[in-house]
């Protein structure tokens, strides 16, 4: 049985939108799923009501994980997947953002496969179960770095984007190292963006870092790491 939450998701967002901008935000993403035209500030005041509506909340884990993938594997258009994200990280959900959570979130990014929908839940769902329990997160990620899958090694590249000065470079170099050598935009471009952010808090790092990868380290990942030094 489908939850109310996802049943009313689903009605809200149809009919909402722009025909005209949703042609241009399938091109713009280069995106087989089409859109509705609907804005991100858009969706967010459609979800906010329905998100805090008790009479929708999810009851419990298995639920939550339900209406989640009802959502996502079921989505007509991209919105819906975009309303899945917001799903996850609801505050009513908090409680659930744990290590038990991680093959969730392997599902979205794995099924999901293009940067707008990746990026986010690397950074704002696997980020904070890693930060919140790294001897039990870590070796999932460690695990992901090395994946045959493109979009689980970028995002474990990608995990520690916010971590600043809690970063651990020991799991940074061991989720950057191994994907080198991989000629895909994705990858060199998240390297090159982790490096960045983490020489906001320490440059001396990144640069003997980029100085000891050398010419393994490709140009647009170089480019970036250097982008503020």
């Amino acid at each position: 049985m489908t939850h109310p939450v996802v049943l009313a998701i689903r009605a809200a967002l149809d009919g909402a939108g722009d025909p005209e901008r949703a042609v241009a935000q399938q091109a713009y993403m280069k995106s087989a799923m089409p859109y509705r035209g609907i804005t991100s500030p858009e969706l967010r005041a459609l979800l906010r009501p329905l998100l805090a509506d008790p009479r929708l909340r999810v009851a419990d884990r298995a639920s939550w994980e339900e209406a989640v993938r009802a959502l996502w594997d079921g989505a007509t258009h991209r919105e819906e997947r975009y309303a899945a994200i917001a799903v996850t990280g609801h505050r009513a959900y908090r409680p659930w953002q744990d290590v038990d959570t991680l093959p969730l979130y392997r599902h979205l990014v794995v099924t999901g496969a293009w940067w707008d929908l990746v990026d986010e839940v690397a950074s704002r769902r696997v980020g904070p179960i890693l930060l919140a329990d790294p001897t039990r997160a870590t070796p999932v990620v460690l695990a992901w770095a090395t994946d045959d899958d493109l979009w689980l090694r970028r995002t474990a590249v990608l995990s520690q984007l916010s971590f600043r000065d809690r970063t651990d470079t020991a799991l940074l170099r061991a989720c950057i190292e191994p994907n080198l050598a991989d000629p895909s935009f994705w990858l060199r471009k998240a390297i090159g963006w982790a490096l960045r952010q983490y020489a906001r808090t320490d440059p001396g790092w990144v640069r003997a870092a980029v100085e000891q990868y050398g010419d393994r380290l490709s140009p647009l990942s170089r480019r970036e790491a250097l982008k503020h030094l």
